[in-house]
């Protein structure tokens, strides 16, 4: 049964989207990002795409918590290399990152507390402290994967105090 209650988030995007709706013209939109880019982010709604100067439709926006090279961000690239064109890659992380804030086996320990019960599959947190060594790390893990275009691959960290992204060399 639909929620009644009208200020919910999930309602606020459904009375967007209505409004949205009847403006949309398919012809005008592809699944192939007309910058030729894909981007690995964190999920963190400071890293938006006015902050990194983008437009809907300009990139490929693979987010996670920590924008970590997990196996299903390489299935995404994967993707958005061979069947949809794009030749950039952009890994962003970003300062006051919420992974840096706790060890994997603090995260584990508070969630299970929470929950009430350990995990019933295995999880990986990829915490970690230092965010330029994140960036090169999931720099290095899209290098050496066999089936990653090397084309251009970049990193950077954005500071969420200034908005600056600086740029993280491997």
């Amino acid at each position: 049964m639909p929620s009644t209650k009208a200020d919910n988030a999930i309602d606020v995007v459904l009375n967007a989207n209505r409004k949205y709706a009847p403006d949309y013209d398919p012809v005008l939109v592809s699944p192939r990002p007309r910058l030729h880019l894909a981007v690995v982010t964190c999920m963190d709604t400071r890293l938006s795409y006015k902050a990194m100067g983008l437009q809907p439709g300009d990139a490929h926006m693979i987010r996670n918590a920590g924008g970590i090279v997990t196996g299903d961000a390489i299935r995404s690239l994967l993707v958005s290399q061979y069947l949809l064109d794009t030749r950039e890659i952009m890994v962003i992380n970003h300062t006051d990152c919420g992974l840096m804030k706790a060890s994997e086996q603090e995260l584990h320990h508070r969630i299970e507390q929470e929950a009430g019960m350990p995990a019933n599959t295995p999880v990986t947190f990829h915490a970690f402290q230092d965010v330029e060594e994140n960036v090169r790390l999931q720099m290095m893990k899209l290098t050496s994967h066999s089936w990653i275009k090397h084309n251009v691959i970049r990193g950077f960290v954005f500071d969420v105090k200034d908005g600056h992204l600086k740029e993280v060399h491997l």
